[in-house]
């Protein structure tokens, strides 16, 4: 039995762009109704070009954001870090030109630590959490004057101030930790359900298999053991210098040799699997490609060319997952497939291309999403498919550890769609060594995968 050990879902980097987007145009929203409301509806004087220089910069980088990555994009940690640092960098000088720790909007520095809280892992929130109560331990010492009525001046004591900055530190641990923990129980006890699913689903498909190799086993039992009574009697009845008695003899002889492959098959989950439990990648993309090439598409299967072929565990969920990713393409292609791969020292890539159309601009942004069709094609008919069988691969492939990226062939003179499967080497090729998945409860519960 093979087993693996599963990264801690609370180490993971899953935070949308798109919810980062999202969040700072409220944010953007927010600062500028708020700045507004103090000049003209108060009359309260202070910088507003300043502020509002501030608050343009935001919005610039939501724009850029927005126009430079798609919807679906994942940040990986040390981008989400920086995102966030510069939402508390930038509302920290907002509250500098508007009075510092006094300003009662200084609660929503805790915002971004919050956000990183719940979607990274515990080294991905802990900075940001430092640089919030850095920034409001000098808001307390260093600001421009709370906005205020003209010739007049409104300054808080220091204890009051002091004890703002105790309610915001102490609000920032409680709130983090708080929801940290909420929402890495909530990973680990998913990621407990997946490996529990892909558990079951193993035994059933090792039942499964016992059941047909008995079955063959006891179908063919017979045949050969005519065969092998025949070609016997054959043997008994050619005389020795015939030359058809050789060939005798080797038809008994491949009849038991038959036999004895049967035998095996019916005991095959008992012998350890060894001899299928492991796949070298050329392997994989034949076994994977070879189902789909009598729909009048070729496919080229180019594996790369550099020493150390990666070598992985069988997996039923990879195997899925680019099958379906091959069949998409095959139906969409007009001539030709190209099932690609190489690898370094640091990862592997799968590349699948074809001939076809391509995805459609707006398409790219959503593609792999449940209920969105993946492209347009006359082979199809009218009606189309909902995209549900591309969104479970994309999903079999990610919970493997595969970032999936979805593009259209970008060299000149080439067209079609392209999607690249990239997994970090040490994940994709697993050894064989036993390990544990941990529990929510932090009890070790084995893991056991093809």
């Amino acid at each position: 039995m093979i087993e693996k050990k599963v990264s801690k879902p609370g180490n993971r980097a899953d935070l949308r762009l798109d919810t980062l987007i999202r969040i700072r145009w409220l944010a953007i929203i927010g600062q500028t109704a708020a700045v507004f409301l103090v000049w003209f509806g108060l009359g309260f004087e202070f910088y507003l070009e300043l502020c509002l220089v501030l608050i343009a910069l935001s919005a610039w980088l939501n724009l850029f954001l927005r126009l430079r990555y798609r919807a679906s994009f994942r940040l990986t940690g040390h981008a989400a870090l920086a995102l966030l640092s510069y939402d508390i960098l930038q509302l920290s000088l907002l509250l500098y030109l508007t009075g510092g720790l006094q300003n009662p909007f200084s609660i929503l520095l805790i915002v971004p630590v919050v956000v990183s809280a719940t979607t990274q892992g515990f080294w991905q929130f802990i900075p940001l959490g430092a640089l919030t109560m850095v920034a409001a331990t000098l808001l307390v010492f260093f600001h421009l004057p709370l906005p205020w009525y003209p010739g007049e001046e409104f300054q808080l004591p220091l204890v009051y101030i002091a004890g703002n900055w105790v309610a915001l530190v102490s609000t920032l641990i409680f709130t983090a930790v708080y929801a940290y923990r909420v929402a890495d129980e909530a990973r680990n006890l998913s990621d407990a359900l997946a490996a529990t699913e892909l558990v079951l689903q193993r035994e059933q498909h090792l039942s499964l298999l016992d059941g047909l190799a008995a079955a063959a086993a006891h179908e063919l039992g017979t045949p050969l053991a005519t065969i092998a009574l025949v070609s016997k009697e054959m043997q008994r009845e050619l005389a020795d210098d015939s030359p058809l008695r050789e060939d005798a003899m080797l038809l008994r002889a491949q009849a038991e040799r038959c036999r004895e492959i049967l035998q095996k098959l019916t005991s095959l989950s008992g012998e350890g699997e060894e001899h299928i439990g492991r796949m070298r990648l050329s392997s994989l993309m034949e076994e994977v490609a070879s189902p789909h090439r009598d729909f009048g598409i070729a496919i080229d299967l180019v594996p790369g060319s550099v020493p150390g072929e990666p070598v992985l565990n069988r997996n039923p969920a990879i195997l899925y997952g680019l099958g379906n990713l091959i069949e998409n393409a095959v139906d969409f292609a007009e001539s030709r497939v190209k099932f690609s791969a190489r690898w370094n020292d640091d990862s592997v890539t799968i590349q699948i291309s074809d001939d076809g159309k391509g995805f459609s601009r707006d398409l790219l942004e959503r593609v792999g999403d449940p209920f969105v069709t993946t492209r347009k094609s006359e082979k199809r008919e009218s009606g189309g498919g909902l995209g549900l069988g591309l969104f479970i691969a994309k999903t079999l492939l990610q919970r493997n550890g595969a970032t999936i990226e979805f593009s259209n062939a970008a060299n000149p003179g080439e067209h079609g769609a392209v999607v690249s499967v990239t997994w970090p080497r040490q994940y994709f090729e697993k050894s064989d060594e036993p390990a544990v998945i941990e529990h929510p409860q932090n009890v070790p519960v084995a893991l056991a995968t093809d």
